[in-house]
């Protein structure tokens, strides 16, 4: 097969198997067994990529010619191939996991769910594999586009709230900030091709670099930079599958791939190296880290409290990025696969308590981890992996993060960091502690936080949710013993060889 048939068919499998999971819809063993198949045999082709882009070459495909340097090109680097890697794979983990849940909490509307789960995954390969900003932005669109049904899959007015939020941030920032900054780049360039070492080197002033650089990062809402943050804890009404695919599998993913992909391939990381707009935007990105995790810390409801996790752990990334170093993008990179194992590990583990026991905050979890024991432990491994410790690859990423800022001369970032590695443990490890080392307290009412003998029938959640966060879980420590072979992959973006 060829690289050109390669990445159509990475396109085309996700939306055909759309089509097959609507026509087979009334018969739900069988629509979920195609979701499934065709989460495979996606996974299939992208895997076939790999070896094509680890020894250097760059499948490329042009299917449009707009305007003179305006095409829709597909071009995959290897920060594409990683991000494609893992939207790819964890969509069969997030399917099997999903079968679970939306059974076993009688779900409505489940045809409809897994068909737009598909359409975003497509969309997320057009995100990974675009050439250019033009087709970047398109497929970008169509995710928000498609993510937004399953955000408000509930159709309550709380859904419908957190809908409009949703649309309203990611559709106002792309069209008021991101188009905006397109159309001006191709004004000063004549393409929007994603070139090694940046097309904006000598294009521009500094200051209008600088100013280029915020409309970008403001501009992909996706990333979560305050203010544009909202969205993202708003969304977490839709089914815990969604958030999934909010936090790990796809939508959070494309925003800090789009940052990378700006930074490295627009603008030039020696370009922005130790100018003003990279500074402001390394400034923007620690305040969103320090003061999201500090917001978590106050949050009862566990997955408020994961989703602004997410929010500081995105700004790990964007932070990585702004030092404009070889080791800060590299680790930007690595840091989103880390990122993606444990963050979805730890939604997997909320949707199975919340299936199992009904229970969404925190402060109701009192000995759940004696009768949850398999989920409560697979959360401790996510969120080892959030916090940055051993076997977890989160603990990798961060050091490579530090390297950075070592490289760049920012030691005040490390300390950044460090302090967000901290807050990490402080709303995470009290969670676990509370899960296995308090015992259930007797009480009438069940939305204290106190138990009561309801709590006696708990029991792990369906199996398949068992075997999705299982499995999310072993990826979160099989990651730290692929760190290496994923930084040589992702060398490239340092202008280094893998």
């Amino acid at each position: 097969m060829s690289a050109e048939f390669l990445i159509m068919a990475c396109l085309v499998v996700p939306l055909v198997g759309g089509g097959v999971i609507l026509a087979t819809g009334s018969k739900p063993n069988l629509r979920e067994t195609m979701t499934l198949l065709t989460a495979c045999l996606l996974f299939f082709f992208v895997a076939l990529i790999v070896p094509l882009v680890a020894a250097g070459e760059r499948p490329s495909i042009t299917l449009l010619e707009m305007l003179p340097g305006l095409n829709i090109t597909f071009t995959i680097e290897p920060l594409g191939m990683v991000f494609a890697c893992v939207a790819s794979f964890l969509w069969i983990v997030t399917t099997i996991y999903a079968i679970g849940y939306m059974r076993g909490h009688h779900e409505v509307n489940q045809t409809r769910f897994y068909f737009y789960f598909a359409i975003a995954i497509s969309s997320a390969m057009g995100i990974a594999f675009a050439g250019n900003m033009m087709t970047l932005f398109i497929f970008y669109e169509v995710l928000t586009l498609s993510t937004f049904p399953l955000v408000t899959h509930h159709g309550t007015e709380e859904s419908k709230k957190a809908g409009r939020v949703y649309l309203g941030i990611l559709i106002g920032t792309s069209v008021g900030f991101l188009l905006f900054a397109i159309v001006w780049t191709y004004a000063l360039t004549g393409t929007l091709d994603f070139t090694e070492g940046g097309i904006l080197a000598g294009k521009a002033e500094k200051p209008v670099i600088a100013v280029l650089l915020l409309l970008y990062m403001f501009g992909i809402g996706k990333a979560a930079l305050m203010p544009f943050h909202r969205w993202l804890p708003a969304a977490m009404v839709a089914p815990t599958p969604v958030s999934a695919l909010l936090h790990a599998v796809a939508v959070v993913k494309a925003g800090v791939f789009t940052v990378i992909k700006v930074i490295v391939y627009l603008f030039g990381i020696d370009t922005l190296n130790g100018t003003i707009g990279a500074t402001v935007l390394a400034v923007i990105a620690a305040i969103t880290l320090l003061l999201s995790a500090m917001i978590a810390m106050r949050k009862d409801n566990l997955k408020a409290r994961l989703a602004y996790s997410t929010i500081s752990q995105l700004s790990y990334i964007v932070l990585g990025a702004a030092m404009a170093t070889g080791a800060g993008v590299i680790a930007a990179g690595m840091h989103i696969v880390m990122h993606a194992t444990a963050k979805i590990t730890l939604f997997f583990c909320a949707g199975a308590i919340l299936v199992a026991s009904h229970k969404t905050q925190i402060s109701q979890l009192n000995g759940i981890g004696r009768r949850m024991p398999i989920t409560m432990i697979c959360f401790l491994i996510g969120s080892l992996g959030i916090i940055g410790l051993p076997p977890a690859g989160g603990a990798l990423s961060k050091w490579y993060l530090m390297m950075g800022a070592a490289e760049a001369d920012q030691i005040i970032f490390m300390f950044v960091w460090m302090t967000s590695s901290l807050l990490s443990a402080a709303y995470l490890l009290p969670i676990v502690y509370r899960a296995f080392f308090l015992a259930p307290t007797k009480g009438d009412d069940h939305s204290s936080g106190d138990a009561t003998d309801d709590d006696e029938g708990i029991k792990e959640a369906p199996v398949f949710c068992l075997i999705g966060l299982g499995t999310a879980a072993v990826l979160t420590v099989v990651a730290f013993f692929m760190a290496e072979d994923l930084s040589k992959m992702l060398a490239p973006l340092a202008g280094k060889l893998g």
